[in-house]
């Protein structure tokens, strides 16, 4: 039986060599790849086409939840595994509506790693036991109330994340431009559209909706004008 082959992202080079070695150990996984960013994630998932990512969120240059997006739209066959510091409602629920398989926070204990790469390459869901029991009470609480999922009321599309993100990172228009190999004129009319969409007017609110959007952290932005 062939290994499940697995691409690892992760921005942390200490967390990547700690799963990768607790990987190792493991006959039926094989690491065929590595990446420190989200964009790195999704062109290495191109040219690998791993059976299962295990996917950071918080990741410079393109945070996890729009590689995620990115890499099953060009190859729905993958499973995405989310594995993140962040265990709350909100982010769960962000990746799980863009497509990823399950679900797993850092405290999770290590062997739990290995079994939900086997159980989400097999198509089967898998979550941390803590997300897991509150999925399953918001999701009765929900059906007995007769409530609809809920939608991100902004529609922001993959290319506007993309540039957000950056935004909220520091990048000048030019620097934003050269990262996504478009014009600086390009740049601009995203970014008048995220004000016109977000009704916000400035980079520093553009930034703080990042921050609380989940697309960046509030330790990436240095500085918030």
């Amino acid at each position: 039986m062939n290994p499940i082959t697995v691409l690892l992202a992760e921005d942390h080079l200490i967390v990547r060599d700690g799963l990768l070695a607790l990987l190792k150990l493991e006959a039926g996984i094989r690491v065929v790849g590595e990446a420190e960013n989200g964009r790195q994630a999704v062109a290495l998932a191109a040219s690998l086409s791993p059976d299962v990512v295990v996917m950071d969120i918080a990741m410079p240059l393109l945070n996890g939840l729009e590689a995620t997006r990115q890499i099953l739209h060009a190859s729905p066959s993958t499973r995405v595994l989310i594995l993140s510091a962040h265990g709350d409602d909100a982010y769960v629920e962000q990746a799980m509506a863009l497509g990823a398989a399950g679900y797993l926070v850092k405290q999770t204990a290590s062997n739990v790693l290995a079994a939900a790469i086997s159980e989400v390459c097999k198509g089967h869901p898998f979550f941390s036991p803590s997300i897991s029991k509150r999925r399953y009470h918001h999701q009765r609480k929900a059906k007995a109330m007769g409530e609809k999922p809920r939608k991100d009321a902004a529609h922001l599309t993959s290319r506007e994340v993309e540039v957000l993100q950056l935004i909220a990172e520091g990048k000048a228009n030019k620097e934003t431009a050269d990262e996504l190999h478009i014009s600086i004129k390009t740049v601009e009319k995203h970014r008048q559209k995220l004000m016109e969409k977000l009704n916000i007017h400035d980079t520093a609110s553009l930034t703080r909706y990042a921050i609380s959007a989940g697309i960046i952290e509030s330790s990436v932005q240095v500085t918030i004008l």
